[in-house]
């Protein structure tokens, strides 16, 4: 490169120097800047470094000048400051959907958003135990065919596979290719959803994109858009997904006092709540009745009871009947 491109790069060698190497902890003097310019090959002289500073500044850079020692520039804000960085990678590492190698690309990604000094932080961070992470690399590639789809108002195909208990995958329907019409995409119980209309049997459904074999965009135009005119995405993951699917009913439970955190946490601060006794709380939620409702209060043993509608409460007493069944001896 000639000398002349090179100097034509001096304002952008300032401000990845600016970018990488400073923050509030750590500044770049005037002398440091034209030895990082001259390892490039731009010779600079200190005057010229402080017009240079002074157009990243209206540019809309925020550097401050720390006049105490050491003296020197340093980045003062950026567009992600690092609690909010920290944030994103807590995120990304431990989010189920993104597989190892993923997120270490995307950290990577995300470091340089921050100083290197700031970089080794959020590095050192990422610290989380037992987490089963996807193996599937083309959930990424599945993504993008599906918001490609959605854009250009056409159906999407693929094959849809399952776990076998040999730990293997297999196609379902002995492998017959899927036709979707794709609405919106979710994020849930930590998987990513896809979720369509089906023509064949006219109803709203959803897929795992993860389980989605190379879906590739159709020539066919999608159809099901009065399914989507009122939907209400949030309720149909709330029906769907987890322990929230199954039949909507109000019921009342009567709780010991020191679990309410975990009612909350579970059923949001809507939920009504009364003291019934000295440590004793009722409370008032609406649920879908379901086997992993069922299951989540299990977890909560003597703690919790169903008291009404009494039919509900008789469901679950068979339930849990019908599991300490098989652990019956003969």
């Amino acid at each position: 490169m000639a000398k002349s491109d090179n100097q034509k790069l001096k304002l952008l060698y300032i401000k990845q120097m600016l970018e990488e190497k400073t923050d509030e902890k750590h500044v770049l003097s005037t002398q440091d800047i034209i030895a990082g310019l001259a390892a490039n090959g731009i010779k600079a002289e200190r005057k010229s470094i402080y017009s240079d500073i002074e157009a990243l500044t209206n540019y809309g850079m925020d550097i401050i000048l720390r006049k105490e020692r050491p003296t020197g520039y340093y980045l003062a804000s950026r567009d992600f400051e690092l609690p909010e960085l920290k944030l994103l990678v807590d995120a990304v590492q431990t989010s189920k959907f993104i597989t190892e190698k993923k997120s270490r690309g995307l950290i990577k990604k995300l470091e340089s958003l921050a100083s290197k000094y700031d970089g080794n932080m959020l590095q050192r961070q990422v610290i989380v135990t037992d987490r089963i992470k996807s193996m599937n690399e083309s959930i990424y590639y599945n993504v993008d065919a599906i918001h490609q789809a959605i854009s250009n108002n056409v159906k999407v195909k693929f094959k849809y596979v399952e776990w076998t208990a040999a730990k293997q995958t297999k196609y379902k329907r002995d492998g017959e290719e899927y036709l979707v019409s794709p609405w919106a995409l979710t994020w849930s119980e930590d998987n990513y959803y896809m979720i369509g209309f089906d023509s064949k049997n006219g109803k709203v459904k959803h897929y795992r994109v993860d389980k989605m074999h190379k879906p590739s965009l159709s020539n066919e135009p999608r159809d099901g858009k009065e399914s989507f005119e009122n939907f209400d995405m949030a309720k149909f993951s709330k029906q769907t997904f987890g322990m929230f699917a199954g039949t909507e009913k109000k019921i009342t439970l009567e709780c010991s006092q020191d679990i309410i955190g975990v009612i909350i946490d579970r059923f949001g601060q809507d939920a009504g709540i009364r003291m019934a006794d000295k440590d004793v709380c009722r409370v008032n939620v609406t649920v879908n009745v379901s086997p992993m409702f069922y299951g989540w209060l299990c977890g909560l043993g003597s703690k919790v009871r169903i008291v009404e509608p009494a039919q509900i409460a008789d469901d679950y007493r068979k339930y849990l009947k019908g599991i300490a069944k098989m652990y019956k001896k003969d």
